[in-house]
């Protein structure tokens, strides 16, 4: 049962792999406590999820987890010792990426045995799982006048139209005093066309300034948008100032909102789901218990031909030939290096989280460095075959295991995977999270049971139940799919409930300002 504690008799400690020379705390364990799975005692308090030393690990020896380099023993180290960042060297790792070597196709269900989900189908055959109504902006000058329309629509003033979900201010700190031409640009733009164009947004209005960077002439012309009856376009300057550009824009939306309102769910294959897979706020448990059940229940949506969007490029790294030696072609894994020597030499010189340091939280909950914590984060991958390799925010056209570009900023990240069409969004976290995304919605996965039960209001589904020897990883990925279907189909994630993601549309910064 979700939220139980762990049995008296369990073992305090949890050995991940055969060949590890360390083990993990279930639970925060007292100096002088005896492991007898691995006939030591402890030699130090060590906090829930951080590691032990299971057997003597000489200085300079590699310290292995899941039977995979995590660094490496800066002294000689004995049994039962705390092991964390004071004595595991962060080093680079020699990686053998292998292009394909382990490919194996997926193995999908015939289309009358797969699962399916209460989807809105739209005139192109994309399926939605939400059916909102978006107010944009092109620049952060628009901004105020954005949210007071959106924030116009309140729940009472929906009622007439109970099939939308609601109408949501796209806002964001770009489009001027940035370069205006090349890869920022360029990024921006795909990142707001690919939102409105999503199959959630059901209507969209598109604000300008007027004079910014971001022009609405160069975007329309760039994006191949064409205004009408669902993609209507406000310009500040010219409407009379902010007041009179407020009233125009809640007229437009409201000649939007029947539209958007006739709609309804019917069945539709799972197939059609595409899920943006995050996590934040990690810790020790994430890797053992979140992070797998995720990846074990994106194994089953791609079994029954759906989509799962791994991405945060600095949080693989280090185990990216993971990745590369079960891509489908040598080219797929070739773009996922690509990738990474982009983000090594972005970051070159810098205290960021590609050159060893995690977060302090995620080292609180005992992650040592930036190789343990992408050993965790990979694991949301599952273990099905890499298909395709994506930039940011470009539309994810191929089915089953892909990979997109993006930065560790979870807002950032989520942003760009539902640029590129992800419909729903599997959060993990081990320390807890406020996030919540629109127009795809995001379930949250708790990593630990104490977490879990003091964020009750903010998680949907507890995976502390593995660390509590309750539930196995495979359990769980059943329950998560199960779930994932629930919600597709329209039941409200903790996130909604709580109004969360009206500020989390975060384009990737990636350029210049001046």
């Amino acid at each position: 049962m979700d939220g139980s504690p762990p049995r008296p008799n369990a073992n305090p400690f949890i050995r991940l792999d055969p060949a590890d020379n360390v083990v993990v705390a279930r639970m925060p364990v007292p100096a002088g406590t005896a492991v007898p799975s691995e006939g030591t005692v402890t030699r130090h308090d060590v906090p829930a999820g951080h590691k032990i030393a299971a057997r003597p690990i000489a200085k300079g020896e590699a310290v292995l987890k899941y039977n995979t380099v995590i660094g490496y023993a800066s002294e000689d180290l004995a049994p039962g010792t705390w092991m964390h960042s004071h004595n595991i060297l962060f080093d680079a790792v020699e990686k053998d990426y292998a292009f394909g070597r382990d490919y194996r196709p997926t193995e999908l269900l015939s289309e009358e045995r797969r699962a399916r989900f209460l989807g809105i189908r739209r005139p192109d055959g994309r399926v939605a799982t939400r059916n909102h109504v978006g107010v944009f902006v092109l620049g952060n000058a628009g901004g105020t006048a954005a949210r007071k329309i959106a924030d116009w629509f309140t729940p009472d003033r929906l009622r007439d139209y109970p099939n939308v979900d609601g109408v949501a201010p796209f806002v964001h700190e770009l489009g001027d005093g940035m370069e205006r031409s090349g890869e920022p640009m360029a990024l921006l733009r795909r990142t707001i066309a690919g939102t409105l164009r999503h199959p959630n947004t059901a209507a969209a209005l598109l604000i300008a300034a007027g004079g910014e960077g971001n022009g609405l002439e160069g975007f329309l012309r760039e994006t191949g948008l064409e205004p009408g009856p669902a993609l209507r376009t406000l310009v500040i300057s010219e409407t009379g100032g902010l007041r009179r550009a407020v009233e125009a824009g809640r007229a437009m939306v409201e000649a939007m909102l029947p539209a958007a309102n006739a709609v309804s769910r019917e069945p539709v294959p799972a197939s059609h789901l595409v899920v943006g897979m995050q996590c934040g706020g990690s810790d020790g448990f994430s890797g053992l218990s979140a992070n797998p059940a995720l990846g074990a229940a994106m194994d089953i949506l791609v079994r029954h031909g759906g989509t799962a969007i791994l991405s945060e490029t600095p949080e693989i790294f280090g185990v990216e030939h993971t990745l590369t030696a079960r891509a489908v072609t040598p080219e797929v894994g070739r773009k996922l290096v690509a990738r990474m020597d982009w983000w090594l030499a972005h970051s070159e010189g810098r205290d960021t989280q590609i050159n060893g340091r995690v977060s302090p939280g995620n080292n609180a909950g005992g992650l040592a460095n930036v190789l343990e914590k992408s050993l965790g984060g990979a694991k949301k991958g599952g273990n099905s075959p890499l298909m395709e390799v994506y930039e940011y925010a470009e539309p994810v056209t191929a089915r089953g295991l892909v990979f997109m570009d993006t930065p560790g900023y979870d807002p950032v990240s989520a942003t760009g995977q539902i640029a590129g069409g992800a419909n729903m969004v599997m959060f993990t976290t081990g320390r807890g999270s406020c996030f919540g995304s629109l127009p795809a919605p995001t379930i949250k996965l708790a990593s630990n049971t104490p977490m879990y039960e003091r964020m009750v209001d903010d998680m949907d589904i507890n995976c502390g139940t593995i660390i509590d020897g309750d539930a196995t990883v495979a359990e769980m990925g059943q329950r998560i799919f199960e779930r994932l279907l629930r919600h597709a189909s329209g039941e409200r994630t903790k996130s909604e409930l709580s109004g969360m993601g009206r500020d989390e549309f975060v384009p990737w910064p990636i350029g210049v300002v001046a």
